[in-house]
């Protein structure tokens, strides 16, 4: 094979298994006869004990060769907690954990990074003053995923960035993989012109400059060449795009057995929290046909007994109906295949659909208002009413449902006591909703409806990057007043409420909205002995309390200080098509509680059409969409073509 990509997700295998993206880039890699892609994870405590103490090499689960010996190693960024992971898999493979000293060092021993030495120690092998050539020494690190989005504060361990969908470009940069490691080109060489292919992203070619005050003053490529401006790259026909058509089979019990149909990316709602709906826009759905061919080909070549439909909102996808037919009627009651249906919308159609699908003993089902009170959901544009919310579950109540559960954020822009009060007065309110609909002689056993909150976290590319956090102290008490009013409600026993970590919530917006700077700090938490943060049994908060300390880092600076609105992003450097402009309008209209309609009822001129496809264009001719719905062309504002303040854009871009 002239390349050998190890695919990574740096968490465990049962995690790992479950995620689609990877699944797709490892077909797609593998239908290349040139390329052999493998699968790599990060290994649980106990056996990392054991590869460290016998200097065991972290090895591709298909070959189990190691994988440092491969060209390419790729870490998908699905949350934030997985950093000090992605350290675990340099480190155990031999890596050194910094880009620049990859340059140099063709292998550390195993394990090198924990014990505080790293590159440039009696831990590694150095060439002094000379560069490696390409495939010398360690594979080209490669991260992409939703994090990536703002690389930043793990840029120092990563050689390339791949920001946007994974279908687009991979092929051309394979391509240059092959075509420079065939001249005996360098390491450095080799990355200097992948970061002229859009959407490649070589964090060791630009520099940040900061003020005074510890903002960013500037970020800047330091050769030329290299652009200021990194453009996401976008799939505008999913029906032409890589799908998997043989997938993998885990060989134990994962967190989500079962086979996954990607019906559309995107999101139409615009809710001002998610980052998702923003930086996967715009809108675009796949074909009835085209989705009926994957899903037969999933469920035959996998022997899976269960489908889920995969989409950030599935309800508004426009062949839903015609689709969960097809299923049913040619899998659902023939062959006995379960349908899963997540993301869906609690209405009439859904109800019906679900109760189709589920077994006679109806499993909960599960809203997400999000904000308990109207004012909150509008501040966040939920675009959902308590009407709504209540005609749902006397829905479900009427259809043989007794179980519900609520999601809910704590700790949103302009929240108020009595916004927090009013989760629990809805989660009342739909209990009530139960014991008025269903007859005493017709209920199964008492309603029982579950509260989830989770603690706010402001992400990038959302009209929330402007947001203010709080202490954990607050966090827990914001949760102890809904806990409270839970506690003092009439149906409080059909109740049960649960609430997020107070402290991994903090630690999330810090490493969300970091800058560079933060790499040093998850570096010395990783030496300090942090691993699988997301996981409860490892959670240690002190440890990253000491390395923040050590390094320098006030995390009231990144989590709790007012942005100005001019200010200068460290992700700024990234064109998501979703415009500055648009996400401060909206960050302005949730000051207001004023409400966006959603893209299918208005273009609101965000940017995303940009990328030329999907659901800023009318369907049938390929005409733009304009702001009120037509049919008319499309115009950028001047606002939208300036570039940030901050990036020095030659004028040619």
């Amino acid at each position: 094979m002239d390349v050998r990509f190890a695919m990574c997700f740096p968490d465990v295998y049962e995690i790992g298994m479950s995620h689609l993206g990877i699944q797709i880039l490892y077909e797609m890699f593998n239908r290349r006869p040139d390329v052999w892609c493998e699968r790599v994870y990060s290994p649980w405590a106990d056996l990392d004990a054991v590869m460290r103490e016998k200097k065991i090499p972290l090895f591709a689960l298909e070959s189990q060769d190691p994988v440092r010996e491969m060209d390419f190693l790729g870490i998908t960024l699905q949350y934030e907690l997985c950093y000090t992971n992605i350290l675990q898999i340099l480190d155990l493979s031999g890596i050194p954990l910094h880009a620049s000293d990859r340059l140099y060092v063709r292998q550390c021993e195993v394990g090198a990074g924990r014990d505080g030495n790293g590159a440039g120690s009696d831990h590694c092998s150095e060439r002094s003053g000379e560069e490696l050539k390409l495939g010398e020494g360690a594979p080209i690190v490669i991260g992409g995923g939703p994090c990536a989005y703002n690389p930043e504060p793990i840029a120092d361990f990563f050689d390339l960035f791949y920001i946007g969908e994974g279908e687009t470009v991979y092929d051309e940069l394979l391509d240059l993989y092959k075509a420079c490691r065939q001249k005996g080109e360098t390491r450095r060489e080799f990355l200097r012109k992948a970061a002229a292919i859009p959407g490649i992203y070589c964090p060791m070619f630009y520099k940040a400059s900061y003020n005074e005050d510890g903002t960013l003053k500037s970020f800047e490529p330091t050769e030329e060449g290299i652009p200021a401006r990194v453009r996401k790259q976008v799939v505008a026909n999913l029906d032409d795009a890589p799908y998997i058509t043989r997938p993998l089979v885990p060989f134990m019990q994962v967190t989500q057995d079962r086979v996954v149909l990607e019906v559309q990316r995107g999101c139409i709602r615009g809710c001002r929290f998610c980052q998702a709906g923003m930086i996967y826009r715009p809108t675009r759905t796949k074909s009835l046909d085209t989705l009926k061919k994957q899903a037969s080909s999933l469920l035959e070549q996998s022997g899976q007994d269960e489908i889920s439909l995969s989409s950030l909102s599935t309800s508004d996808y426009p062949e839903l109906p015609g689709l969960v037919n097809y299923l049913i009627e040619n899998y659902g009651r023939t062959k006995n295949i379960n349908i899963s249906l997540p993301s869906l919308r609690i209405d009439a159609f859904s109800l019906d659909v679900m109760s189709k699908v589920q077994d006679i003993k109806k499993s909960s089902l599960t809203f997400a208002p999000e904000g308990g009170s109207q004012r909150m959901r509008d501040v966040i544009n939920k675009g959902l009413t308590e009407e709504d919310i209540l005609r749902g579950a006397t829905d479900a109540f009427k259809g043989g449902w007794n179980k519900v559960k609520l999601y809910f954020m704590l700790g949103q822009p302009t929240e108020t006591e009595e916004d927090r009060r009013a989760i629990a007065q809805l989660a009342e309110k739909i209990a009530e909703t139960y014991y008025d609909t269903v007859p005493k002689e017709q209920r199964v056993g008492k309603c029982s409806i579950t509260i989830s909150t989770s603690f706010f976290v402001p992400k990038p590319f959302t009209p929330f990057q402007w947001a203010t956090m709080f202490e954990p102290e607050d966090y827990l008490d914001f949760a102890h007043t809904v806990n409270q009013e839970v506690r003092n409600s009439l149906n409080h026993k059909s109740i049960r409420y649960n609430w997020h970590e107070a402290y991994v919530t903090v630690l999330e917006g810090l490493l969300a909205r970091g800058d560079r700077r933060v790499s040093e700090t998850v570096e010395a938490a990783y030496r300090g002995g942090s691993l699988f943060d997301a996981w409860t049994e490892f959670w240690d908060w002190e440890r990253w309390v000491k390395a923040m300390s050590d390094t320098g880092i006030e995390i009231d600076f990144y989590t709790k200080r007012a942005r100005r609105e001019d200010e200068l992003f460290p992700w700024d450097f990234i064109d998501v098509g979703v415009s500055k402009k648009y996400l401060l309008d909206e960050w302005h209209k949730a000051m207001r509680a004023e409400t966006t309609p959603n893209c299918h009822v208005k273009c609101n001129v965000c940017g995303a059409m940009r990328f030329g496809g999907g659901v800023c264009f009318n369907e049938e001719n390929g005409v733009l969409a304009g702001r009120a719905g037509a049919d008319v062309p499309y115009i950028y504002p001047v606002e939208e073509c300036n570039p940030v303040p901050g990036i020095h854009t030659p004028a040619s871009s």
